[in-house]
């Protein structure tokens, strides 16, 4: 694990649990819109440095890790080949999000893109596959260099890989 050094300070009030309601309560209308508009609705991110071109948004089901139900997040993805990477970088909070812990506990997850839904195994990235996927993701949105400036842990890169 690297050391994150930190060279800006992070905005204030972003871990108030009022942002934290505010950002899940539009994370379930995001997802909401994605699926009934099969992605034509919310398949890009137009925030922060994604503002002009967008980045593409996929839907990640997990399965709760206490609660054995199914989980749906919007997440910003990056295409590897055949694999879908996702970032768990919860906009630079000290912790991982709630879909990691998920991911972690039951690799097997569903990923859509659009209208089509892939069965899929996700694993974070081992370093080599960090060291090369981190600047690809960094470059698709600028953002993710400065949420690692304002954390210590070292944000996990994910890999979701077909099932056979």
């Amino acid at each position: 694990m690297t050391e994150a050094v930190k060279t800006k300070p992070k905005p204030k009030g972003l871990d108030r649990p009022s942002t934290v309601r505010i950002i899940k309560a539009m994370s379930v209308a995001h997802t909401w819109l994605y699926r009934r508009t099969g992605g034509r609705l919310g398949k890009k991110w137009h925030v922060g440095s994604a503002l002009r071109k967008g980045v593409p948004i996929c839907l990640l089901t997990t399965t709760g890790r206490k609660s054995g139900q199914p989980r749906t997040v919007p997440l910003l993805h990056m295409a590897d080949g055949d694999n879908v990477i996702l970032v768990a970088s919860q906009g630079g909070l000290p912790t991982n999000p709630a879909w990691y812990h998920n991911m972690r506990a039951n690799p097997e997850v569903t990923v859509q893109l659009g209208r089509t839904t892939r069965r899929m195994r996700a694993r974070v990235a081992d370093p080599a596959e960090r060291a090369r996927l981190w600047p690809r993701l960094v470059q698709v949105y600028a953002d993710y260099a400065s949420y690692q400036t304002w954390t210590d842990r070292e944000i996990p890169v994910v890999i979701c890989e077909p099932m056979a």
